[in-house]
């Protein structure tokens, strides 16, 4: 809702705006249209009158004025006025105002004087055509008529004046045809301001002097724009021009003021409402925002609230599914409130409780610590706030005497003055469990790597050397034999040594063999594989079946290396434990992984044996080993065995994860 209305004020005051901006651009554009109408006006009323006045002058220049001839000037006369509705009649008047002949008389009938007197003294004046006013009721038409007069000059001398007589309606026409809207004003006024023509004329308004707002603009500029009233009452913006080369006539439109203005004055209306509305909005949303600011305010401090008391209980969920004890340690009031979790891993008796958690004095906590550790304890504790840190291992006594491992770590707190070190205590007795057996795994891996050593050594003293040995006392007695020259060296002996040489060149291959084997840098694993498994299987009598399957293309070197380390131990461990006859060796390589299955038919074992009482657990060197080196490569190895029920290895080295793809 605050949103609606913060985007509604703007719009309701650019809307007001724009509907205001359009308002006057369509007042504009009534004016600019009353300019167009009243142009075509001006230009088609001054082209008919000068129209008329061309036909009047080209009448006066008639021959049949020349002797003069009036009953033939009458016929032509007649003519010509037939020919021309608009014409009411026309007149010949002499030097004295008198009328001589009239289209409206038959000829010879006594006249009497012209109309418009005025008109009649500037055309003798100025011996110029001229457009008069609209006259009075004349004494023979009983007609107001529009007087155009022409000068008939002979030989520089004025001798009458032909007068042509138009009735006004031919000017209202052309008011009424120039496309003015409904509604609008139109006029045509002479030079003496009285009304030529009117779109809204009655009768006995033509003739009659127009309002004084008209005569008025006329005096002042011969156009403009005013604002007036009708005849009818209305009050109308008014735009006039004068018509060039009628002596003095003018064009008026006026268009009602009401009707030019109204959409200004609506806009503006709707204007001051929009700003209204707007106004009443702003106040609206600023209480709204003021009062939204306040609960959102208060909304804040209680989510905060909760979420403190959420993540105070995550930071406890935390701390117990890490198995974590939190304790803090108040060095200069020497007590210490530690959690359930800390009494628990410092095998602590009850105290009196703090909330959730037990305060111990320092000596009570220092109890659960071991008492050759709790001088180390002590003293990292005291200089915990001059490193900054403290981080010390220890021991504690179990309830059953056992010696378990236990970390503290922990810094000074920051907002505290009292001296408190906030601290955890981890259980690491798995972890230091652990190290040892690796120790110890290494310290038999060196035992074993010894004991490897002394064995080839004693088949190269044994075997190759007395080997070596017999070679150099058969070939010193056959040397001494050709020195002497006893005869022909006895080719017995020669065969018996060449057997022997062989003998040797076997043995140190077989050592070779076993230390690093060619065929697996040379064939690689498969075929390495095959020759060991028929190596084995000749030498120790042993049915060995082997199955490969899948791709035999070649894996990585070190993925070669520690499946050919692992089968040769698997084997030797089938030799020296498990009294096998048959022996299944299965390589299968598959797309993303190689596995291996080594199956025999020996008399198995337990896989997790029982840990005997008051003895370390057996660590198995062969088995340890495969799981190292299986380790390094990310591969894995399950044992399926019971006693009496053969044993069977499972293998599986990711091709991807280990070694990426191949």
């Amino acid at each position: 809702m605050l949103l609606v209305m913060a985007a509604a004020i703007p719009l309701l005051v650019f809307g007001g705006w724009v509907i205001f901006l359009s308002a006057r651009e369509e007042r504009t554009a009534s004016l600019n249209a009353a300019f167009d109408t009243l142009d075509r006006v001006v230009t088609r009323v001054s082209s008919e009158l000068v129209t008329q006045i061309e036909v009047a002058e080209t009448l006066a220049a008639s021959a049949s004025l020349d002797q003069p001839d009036l009953p033939m000037f009458y016929r032509e006369a007649k003519r010509l006025k037939d020919a021309r509705p608009l014409w009411e009649t026309i007149e010949l008047v002499d030097r004295d105002g008198s009328q001589v002949l009239n289209l409206l008389r038959p000829m010879g009938s006594e006249l009497g004087a012209t109309a418009d007197r005025d008109n009649f003294d500037k055309v003798m004046e100025t011996k110029k055509a001229a457009i008069g006013g609209i006259g009075p009721l004349g004494p023979i038409s009983g007609k107001r008529l529009i007087a155009l007069r022409a000068p008939v000059e002979r030989g520089g001398k004025v001798n009458y004046v032909l007068t042509v007589a138009l009735v006004p309606d031919a000017v209202s026409q052309i008011l009424r045809s120039a496309g003015a809207p409904k509604g609008w004003v139109g006029e045509v006024v002479d030079a003496k301001g009285n009304i030529v023509a009117r779109t809204m004329a009655k009768h006995f308004e033509l003739g009659s002097a127009a309002s004084p707002s008209v005569r008025a603009a006329i005096e002042r500029a011969p156009e403009g724009s005013y604002v007036g009233h009708s005849l009818e009452g209305i009050e109308v913006d008014t735009i006039y021009r004068t018509l060039p080369g009628t002596g003095g006539w003018s064009v008026h439109f006026g268009i009602p003021s009401d009707a030019l203005n109204a959409p200004v004055k609506r806009s503006g209306y709707l204007l001051a409402a929009g700003g209204t509305v707007s106004l009443c909005l702003a106040v609206i949303l600023a209480w709204l925002t003021g009062r939204d600011i306040a609960q959102r305010r208060l909304d804040q401090e209680a989510k905060a609230a909760l979420e403190l008391g959420l993540s105070e209980e995550r930071r406890r969920l935390a701390i117990d599914t890490a198995a974590m004890g939190v304790f803090n340690w108040n060095t200069q009031g020497s007590h210490v409130v530690a959690s359930t979790r800390s009494r628990d891993l410092l095998n602590l008796p009850d105290a009196p409780q703090l909330g959730s958690d037990r305060r111990y004095s320092r000596e009570a906590f220092l109890k659960g610590v071991a008492p050759a550790d709790r001088a180390i304890v002590a003293d990292a504790f005291d200089q915990c706030f001059a490193d900054g840190l403290v981080d010390v291992e220890f021991r504690t006594v179990s309830a059953g005497g056992e010696l378990q491992w236990r970390r503290a770590t922990g810094r000074p707190s920051q907002i505290d003055t009292t001296r408190t070190v906030l601290g955890v205590i981890i259980d690491i007795d798995a972890g230091k469990r652990a190290e040892a057996e690796r120790q110890q795994l290494l310290l038999r891996l060196a035992q074993a790597e010894e004991n490897e050593r002394r064995r080839i050594a004693r088949e190269l003293h044994d075997q190759i050397g007395q080997s070596v040995t017999g070679l150099l006392l058969g070939l010193k007695n056959l040397e001494q034999s050709i020195e002497t020259g006893d005869g022909k060296p006895g080719y017995d002996r020669i065969a018996w040594l060449r057997e022997l040489a062989n003998d040797i060149g076997r043995d140190i291959h077989r050592v070779a063999a076993d230390l690093r084997p060619t065929a697996l840098d040379d064939l690689g694993l498969y075929d390495a594989l095959r020759a060991l498994a028929a190596e084995w299987s000749t030498r120790f009598d042993i049915v060995l079946d082997l199955q490969i399957s899948g791709e035999v293309s070649r894996v990585p070197s070190d993925i070669e290396i520690v499946v050919y380390r692992v089968v040769q131990e698997a084997l030797t461990n089938i030799l020296k434990h498990a009294r096998a006859k048959n022996v299944s060796l299965l390589i299968d390589r598959r797309a993303t992984e190689l596995r291996i299955i080594v199956e025999d038919d020996g008399i198995g074992f337990n896989p997790i044996p029982s840990e005997p009482a008051g003895q370390p657990m057996p660590v198995r060197l062969g088995l340890s080993g495969m799981h190292e080196r299986l380790s390094l490569i990310s591969g894995t190895m399950t044992i399926e065995s019971e006693p009496n029920a053969g044993t069977t290895i499972f293998i599986v080295i990711s091709l991807i994860t280990a070694a990426g793809p191949t």
